[in-house]
């Protein structure tokens, strides 16, 4: 028998996510990187004229990601069809000391050899990254462990100022793999607000970079990215899962 959990890796665009995603993919056994990819053909924003990729109502096909996570959960294994532009976008190298990465890659291994010693399921640990994890319920609901980055809005812009662009996944009018560019005033007129909006649900007084969580996501841990190290951050999301693992593995 095998069993999924689901691990949410979310926060703003350019905040980390899919770094830490990677990290964590090395260091948990059977584990897979699930990303929350756009739908396919994306509307265009009302006033500004130009593709909305993010808007929470109109970016991801929420129905067809609800049936994704769901049909996984049952079945144990991702379903052949499901594919991901994201090998296409490079993300910045951040690194993570040896010593933890080594510490914690042994633990979980332990954890599953001791696990299957003992005829337990066989865990499959699904990495889902995405910047919108956090504005369906029926997508919270699936998620076992919630990990949300939070940045500043000024290094954010500075971030998304300084990347190339995103490849994109298949559109009805581009072929997959080309490249989308911000227009001028995007980050300002579209994304952050977009940001904000699918976000101020999720913290006290709508204050998405100082408030504490509300209980709409319940269990979020909110990493503040600018305070810790990408190595701190491995360890606190690693501390977390091994509670998960130690209930979800049998003793």
């Amino acid at each position: 028998m095998t069993k999924v959990v689901f691990i949410g890796v979310s926060g703003a665009t350019c905040s980390g996510k899919t770094t830490l995603a990677k990290h964590l993919n090395r260091i948990l056994p059977d584990s897979v990187i699930i990303h929350q990819d756009p739908i396919e053909q994306v509307p265009i924003h009302p006033v500004h004229g130009v593709q909305d990729w993010d808007r929470a109502e109109g970016a991801i096909t929420w129905d067809k990601m609800v049936r994704f996570l769901r049909q996984v959960k049952k079945d144990g294994s991702i379903p052949p069809e499901h594919r991901s532009h994201d090998h296409l976008n490079k993300q910045k190298l951040v690194s993570v000391d040896d010593e933890v990465s080594i510490k914690w890659t042994q633990q979980f291994e332990e954890l599953k050899e001791k696990n299957s010693a003992n005829g337990g399921e066989k865990i499959i640990w699904g990495l889902v990254d995405g910047f919108l994890l956090y504005w369906h319920p029926e997508v919270i609901e699936q998620l076992d462990v919630r990990i949300m980055l939070r940045v500043p809005y000024d290094v954010l812009k500075a971030r998304r100022h300084e990347r190339h662009g995103y490849h994109t996944a298949v559109q009805t009018d581009l072929a997959e793999g080309s490249l989308w560019r911000d227009p001028p005033g995007y980050w300002d007129d579209i994304v952050y607000p977009a940001y904000v909006d699918a976000h101020k649900a999720v913290f006290e007084g709508e204050d998405v970079e100082h408030g504490k969580p509300t209980s709409k996501v319940e269990d979020l841990i909110v990493l503040e990215t600018l305070d810790i190290t990408m190595t701190d951050a491995v360890e606190r999301c690693c501390e977390v899962i091994k509670n998960v693992a130690e209930k979800n593995y049998s003793s």
